[in-house]
């Protein structure tokens, strides 16, 4: 299915909104104010909505149900929307890593508490939700779809860890409050309050800047 529209020029945001919102339907533009989408009901549906939005701002769109004339056009097609795709993955793949190193470092840091894991979990909550996304949108299974899900389902793994880890710690009390350093900490405070009197006749340096 093949969208060829005109909008204003200005205002310039009207073209970014129609722009945006056909992009977020999946389309490939093969040039400025040309674009395809698979042939679905759904798509004529939403495609006949932007249609619509352009019209009542004052720009032209017309719809056509369209062919490659040859299996060669057709994969230049095909190939334009799974490089979208591709892209979006790779965008998808370095949040991935950026979410394992948060957990690793936990690790490394040997710093378990439930607050970070209902912290990850709600990261990892939406790295499914943005994974679902491109995929509703992968009309072609682009190839970057597989190491998507498998980084994934690596990082389903590595907070699972980490939260077994955390309740093990917790049952056996490791994980509890470290109460010598905030006992100390209330005995530093008491003692400070019992020499204010004491501070007050010694003279006060004034702390330098911090570059």
């Amino acid at each position: 299915m093949l969208l060829t529209y005109k909008v204003p020029t200005e205002p310039s945001k009207l073209r970014v909104a129609i722009w945006r919102r056909i992009r977020s339907l999946g389309a490939v533009y093969l040039q400025s104010g040309l674009c395809v989408l698979p042939g679905r009901s759904e798509h004529q549906r939403q495609m006949r909505m932007v249609q619509s939005d352009i019209e009542q701002a004052g720009g032209e769109a017309m719809i056509f149900e369209t062919q490659a004339m040859d299996a060669k056009q057709q994969e230049l097609v095909v190939g334009r929307f799974k490089q979208d795709r591709d892209q979006d993955y790779e965008e998808f793949l370095d949040k991935c890593e950026d979410y394992k190193g948060e957990i690793a470092k936990e690790f490394l840091a040997d710093h378990y508490t439930f607050a970070e894991v209902k912290e990850n979990d709600e990261d990892l909550k939406k790295l499914k939700g943005w994974l679902d996304r491109i995929k509703a949108l992968d009309f072609f299974g682009a190839p970057a779809r597989a190491t998507a899900e498998q980084q994934l389902a690596e990082c389903e793994v590595l907070l699972e860890n980490y939260a077994n880890e955390v309740f093990e710690r917790e049952q056996s009390g490791k994980g509890l409050p470290n109460k010598p350093a905030a006992a100390k900490r209330t005995a530093t405070k008491a003692g400070a309050g019992e020499n204010t009197q004491a501070a007050k006749s010694v003279p006060r340096k004034r702390a330098g800047k911090a570059s």
